[in-house]
């Protein structure tokens, strides 16, 4: 878990394809800057980052 001076971050991982799933969800998945399988980015921990976390989580893995 790493930390900065605004608080946590969290890792997001894309773990399935989101071949097949609806639009918007692919659309929230470019927004967090997750394109390919098993790639990793780090967001600050906020409850709108959060929420587009919750749209998604059957295709992510979360690690705070």
């Amino acid at each position: 878990m790493a930390k900065n001076a605004d608080g946590k971050t969290i890792k997001v991982t894309l773990v399935r394809s989101p071949i097949g799933f609806p639009i918007p969800q692919k659309a929230t998945l470019q927004a967090l800057g997750l394109r390919h399988l098993n790639q990793t980015v780090e967001h600050k921990d906020t409850p709108a980052v959060r929420g587009m976390l919750t749209k998604v989580i059957h295709l992510i893995r979360i690690e705070e």
